[in-house]
C-alpha cells in the first residue's frame, strides 16, 4: 500500500478551503488513498464542481460537501456539530482555508483584520481542540494545519498574514507534543509560493513561476504535505530548496528592505 493509504471507505478526511488550489488537491489525493471526503468551502458553485471531480476519483468512497464561512467566531463549533449530527467521524483533519493579505495594516479594513485572525488562528485552534479530542477517544487521528513560509518574512505588507500564520505554526508544534501520546499527530506545513489564484497572479505568471522553480504546483504541495503528515512530522517546508533561504529572509533589513518595500508598494491591495 502507498503511504497513508487505507481500505477504501474505512476512514474519513475533512478538508476546509477545499474548492480550489491546494485544498482541491488534498481532497483529490485523499479520495485516491481511500478516504471518504468532507469538503468545506465558501463558494457553492466551485465547491459543487470540485466535489463531483473528487467523487470520480474513487467510486468506493463517499464525498460530502458543505458551504460554510469559516471566518466567524462560531464556525468551528457549528461545523463540528454538523459532522456529529450527520454521524461523521473525522480521522484526518486538514485546516487549509486561508485568506492572503499583502497590505499595510493602516490600509487594511478592520473587518479584514478580524476575518484573517479568526480564520487562521481562532477557527483553526478550535477545530484542533474539538476534533483532536474526538480522535483521542477513538484511538488516534491526524491533523494538518496550513501555515506559511512567510512566518520567516515579517516584511512590510505581510505583517498581518505572516503573524497569523506564525501563530498557527507555533501552536501546531506545541499542540502536537501535547496529543502525541494520545495517538493524534499534528503537522504544520509552511509552503512558499504556490501556483494558485491566492496571490492574484495571472495563469501565465503562475506557469512561469513553476517553470523557473519559484512556485510549486498545488498538486506537488499537497502530495509533499500529506507525506509529512503520514510520517508524523511536526513542521515541514514542502519545497525543500526554500529552506536554505530562511536565514537570509530573517536577516534582510536596512537598504535592501527599503528597496523591497518601495518596489512592492505597487502590489499592495
Amino acid at each position: 500500500m502507498r503511504l497513508g493509504e487505507v481500505k477504501a471507505g474505512e476512514k474519513t478526511a475533512l478538508v476546509t478551503g477545499a474548492s480550489k488550489g491546494i485544498g482541491r488537491c488534498y481532497a483529490l489525493q485523499l479520495a485516491e488513498l481511500g478516504y471518504n471526503v468532507v469538503m468545506v468551502s465558501l463558494t457553492e458553485s466551485d465547491l459543487e464542481q470540485t466535489a463531483k471531480e473528487v467523487a470520480q476519483v474513487n467510486k468506493k468512497v463517499w464525498v460530502r460537501h458543505l458551504v460554510k464561512d469559516m471566518a466567524t467566531l462560531s464556525a468551528a463549533e457549528e461545523l463540528y456539530a454538523w459532522t456529529e449530527q450527520e454521524g461523521i467521524k473525522v480521522d484526518v483533519l486538514i485546516n487549509n482555508a486561508g485568506i492572503f493579505s499583502f497590505c499595510d495594516i493602516l490600509d487594511t479594513p478592520a473587518e479584514r483584520i478580524e476575518r484573517i485572525i479568526l480564520l487562521h488562528d481562532i477557527t483553526a485552534t478550535k477545530m484542533c481542540r474539538l476534533y483532536a479530542e474526538d480522535m483521542a477517544k477513538r484511538g488516534g487521528g491526524r491533523i494538518l494545519n496550513m501555515s506559511s513560509y512567510s512566518i520567516w518574512m515579517p516584511y512590510p505588507g505581510l505583517s498581518l498574514y505572516s503573524a497569523s500564520k506564525a501563530y498557527l505554526k507555533s501552536f501546531s508544534v506545541a499542540f502536537s507534543k501535547e496529543v502525541r501520546d494520545k495517538g493524534v499527530y499534528v503537522t504544520a506545513i509552511c509552503p512558499a509560493g504556490i501556483a494558485t489564484d491566492l496571490y492574484g497572479l495571472s495563469p501565465e505568471l503562475q506557469r512561469f513561476g513553476v517553470k523557473i522553480g519559484v512556485l510549486m504546483t498545488p498538486k506537488s504541495c499537497a502530495r509533499r504535505s500529506l507525506n509529512a503528515l503520514w510520517r508524523g512530522r511536526r513542521c515541514k517546508v514542502p519545497d525543500w530548496w526554500f529552506r536554505f533561504f530562511i536565514p537570509i529572509c530573517q536577516l534582510l533589513g536596512g537598504a535592501p528592505m527599503r528597496w523591497l518595500r518601495n518596489y512592492t508598494m505597487k502590489f499592495q491591495k
